[in-house]
């Protein structure tokens, strides 16, 4: 049986506008905390219906090693790369530096 994606979609904008300033997650730890682990695409394919949602931080959801694989769902170049830094979290070459420091894990934060 598949999550009814209206609902889930929803699930997954409430999680990442929960993410902290200057921290990012990952497609899979949203998945994960909403009880579909095997779902990181679908959180991906939310994440990339959010960009006339302002309150929705997908520029924080990156994938489960670091990198910017939605970067090109962003208007721009550079935007999603450009909001990070702004938030102090330094990207080289597409990939999240110091990706442990910066993750937040909603499994954790969020028990």
């Amino acid at each position: 049986m598949k999550p009814d994606n209206t609902n889930f979609f929803q699930k997954v904008y409430e999680v990442a506008k929960l993410i902290p300033y200057g921290r990012v997650t990952s497609y899979g730890a949203i998945a994960k905390y909403l009880g579909a682990a095997r779902s990181a695409r679908m959180v991906g394919w939310a994440m990339n219906g959010s960009h006339n949602m302002p309150d929705v931080p997908a520029h924080r959801v990156v994938n489960k090693i670091g990198l910017l694989t939605g970067k090109h769902h962003f208007d721009g170049t550079n935007l999603m790369q450009q909001l990070l830094e702004s938030e102090g979290v330094k990207v080289v070459d597409n990939q999240i530096i110091d990706f442990e420091k910066h993750f937040w894990d909603p499994f954790k934060e969020l028990g």
